[in-house]
């Protein structure tokens, strides 16, 4: 297995500007003649006093990939593979942190972590175990995931000075289960759950029985409900929700809000695959390829609902996020009406 590639520090960062240095006057310009020529050399000092460089930091990242590292990998059925790295050009300036510590941004289609064209997912190797049809082996499965997914967008937020703070994880057991969202029917609709900073994967969801040995499918899934983590730290998921109550939940606003709010993390979900696929961990060309393909089956023509999108365009969105592995092309709030329908 080839080493994992280094831990960079952080990826899509905005410049920083480095503290300014103070100079000393250079040397006395002549000899005071009076207290007209004091006021003259004393304003010379502090001009002098007071000039300063701000180059810009010098950021730990890497290289943008040639247009051969651009190309598409080993293509599955109907679209293209991830791409080989994900580089991140520097924004201008970074945001205002608060006095307080980060804090999340409401914002949608301005928010800066979907300003940069370049920013993206490290090329990680992530590693979990074999995929087991049992509740012991899903949740050793999930919990490996998710540390996974912590390592990619953790540094990702961080770097936006956002809270980042991982989800906590839950695997019920029952027909139902409770949270700060309400009480939970478990069932083919809920194969996994997110809601304030807790993910729930209920095992009985997960619809072993039609999935089977199928870790690609189980992982995109579970990827889609930390994507939804991602837009509750960045601030994202609080502001579409006062759009949605505002237009009302059922009303055709809220509805796209909402559609809105699903496919990108659609997207999000294929941002990981595509950073982690053919690293030489155990996401394989395989389980990419099958979680590509499955991505058409799920959506609002199979939910008969008009939530999260439909089967098309729920899969172009995944297939979006990881072909380019670039958070600007996951601005569907940006999006024309005709592609969040």
């Amino acid at each position: 297995m080839p080493d994992a590639q280094p831990d960079l520090p952080w990826l899509g960062r905005p410049h920083t500007v480095s503290a300014p240095r103070r100079r000393s006057a250079s040397a006395v310009i002549g000899v005071c003649l009076g207290a007209v020529a004091v006021l003259v050399l004393g304003l010379v000092a502090i001009v002098a006093l007071n000039r300063t460089d701000t180059p810009f930091a010098s950021p730990n990242l890497r290289d943008a990939p040639s247009s051969q590292d651009d190309s598409p990998q080993q293509l599955p059925p109907g679209g293209a593979g991830a791409p080989a790295s994900a580089p991140a050009s520097p924004s201008a300036d970074p945001p205002t942190v608060s006095a307080t510590g980060p804090q999340k941004i409401l914002k949608l289609a301005d928010h800066p972590i979907l300003q940069d064209p370049n920013a993206g997912l490290q090329n990680r190797v992530c590693t979990l175990p074999a995929w087991q049809s049992t509740q012991e082996g899903a949740e050793a499965f999930f919990t490996a995931a998710s540390k996974c997914l912590d390592a990619a967008w953790g540094p990702f937020l961080t770097a936006y000075h956002l809270p980042f703070t991982p989800p906590a994880l839950h695997f019920p057991t029952g027909a139902s289960f409770e949270t700060e969202c309400g009480t939970i029917q478990v069932g083919i609709a809920t194969a996994a759950y997110y809601c304030e900073n807790n993910l729930y994967v209920p095992f009985r969801g997960l619809q072993t029985d039609q999935y089977g040995n199928n870790p690609g499918v189980y992982l995109a899934l579970f990827a889609h409900e930390y994507g939804h983590h991602v837009q509750e730290v960045a601030g994202l998921m609080d502001a579409a929700w006062q759009k949605i109550y505002e237009a009302g939940q059922n009303s055709p606003a809220g509805l796209e809000m909402s559609r809105r709010k699903e496919l990108q993390a659609q997207c999000f979900s294929g941002m990981f695959l595509g950073a982690h696929v053919d690293q030489g961990g155990t996401i394989t060309r395989d389980m990419y390829n099958k979680a590509w393909n499955d991505q058409e089956t799920r959506g609002d023509n199979t939910s008969r609902s008009h939530d999260h999108g439909t089967n098309a365009h729920y899969a172009s969105w995944w297939r979006a996020g990881a072909t380019s592995n670039r958070i600007a092309d996951c601005n569907t709030f940006a999006a024309p009406s005709s592609e969040v329908s």
